[in-house]
């Protein structure tokens, strides 16, 4: 798939058009507060109280809702801004440069085949989003597996195989099977089979769930024994309506797993979108103490299969806040 590089203006990337729109549309509850602060004519103390509190109902979070304010404020001196609707433009830049670090392609290709586990708790949209991914993957003439290791929920396996049967891939499962020998044998199958791309769907569980936490570190252990190097992603779906409780599910499964990358789903009709700023700035803080941030590869605002696309910071800063 190829990388959505940031556009200097506020045009969609090419062929995102429709794509723009219908994320403008879902995103509009969470950009409604900050849209009201730039109706006034004057830039005061009062607009930037206004914006923070804004920024705050936005589930942007203290440090980022700071961090953006300081930013925006630099922005404003060094432009020579008079208008409130200038300051809406640079609030715009501003939120971009701290959402581009999470602006990363998903590369397939560089170990065959390429492993990804992938998690959440339950109600994130985690199976659907398998097969919103592994469309993606086949419309680049991937040849996929699936491992149905989420063997925890009722009826996973079934779903995870409707979906298979809609991207025309193959499944590996096992009624009632152990997820971590699901795994090994999906790994194992994948290798044989020549495939690009082995998914593993692992249960959704809650990280204050301690002995299924255990598991999960149980599959990606018995992964990298099936295929040494793998997984080659892990992978966290969380659902965007969570606002802060989804950055303290990443916070905890990157503490347990060692997280490489993210899938935010549910962004449409949420007033919770800011989160992803406040998982930007965290991000930031990991990248200092850790060398490196975790990416946001998918957003996804809707049930249709093209609802799921890459992430875009600029495309993102322009939908919430035009």
């Amino acid at each position: 798939m190829p990388e959505q590089e940031a556009s200097p203006s506020t045009t969609p990337a090419p062929g995102r058009g429709g794509w723009f729109k219908r994320l403008a549309q879902g995103l509009r509850n969470t950009g409604a507060g900050m849209a009201q602060v730039f109706t006034g004519t004057r830039i005061d103390d009062a607009l930037y109280d206004e914006l923070e509190s804004a920024l705050l109902m936005a589930d942007t979070g203290v440090a980022a809702s700071a961090f953006l304010l300081d930013d925006l404020k630099r922005r404003v001196k060094e432009a020579k801004a008079t208008e409130p609707a200038a300051v809406k433009a640079l609030l715009a830049d501003a939120l971009t440069a701290l959402l581009q670090p999470l602006q990363r392609p998903l590369v397939i290709g560089q170990a065959s085949p390429t492993v990804i586990m992938v998690t959440g708790v339950n109600g994130a949209g985690k199976t659907t989003s398998i097969g919103k991914l592994t469309r993606h993957l086949a419309a680049s003439d991937r040849k996929v597996l699936l491992a149905a290791a989420d063997t925890f929920r009722a009826a996973a396996r079934e779903q995870l195989a409707v979906w298979a049967d809609r991207n025309r891939v193959e499944v590996v499962s096992q009624e009632g099977g152990d997820p971590a020998a699901v795994t090994f044998d999906a790994v194992t199958a994948g290798r044989a089979r020549g495939c690009d791309v082995v998914i593993a769907d692992t249960a959704g569980r809650l990280p204050t769930q301690v002995h299924l936490m255990e598991e999960l570190k149980k599959i990606r252990r018995v992964i990298g024994k099936a295929q040494e190097g793998a997984p080659h992603e892990v992978l966290l779906v969380v659902d965007g309506n969570t606002g802060q409780n989804a950055l303290a599910q990443v916070k905890a499964f990157d503490a347990a797993l060692g997280l490489t990358g993210l899938i935010v789903t549910k962004l449409d009709g949420t007033a919770k979108g800011g989160v992803l700023a406040a998982i930007a700035r965290w991000g930031a803080e990991r990248s200092a103490e850790q060398g490196g941030t975790v990416p946001v590869y998918f957003i996804g605002i809707g049930e249709k299969l093209e609802d799921l696309q890459p992430f875009n910071a600029r495309e993102f800063a322009h939908a919430l806040l035009d």
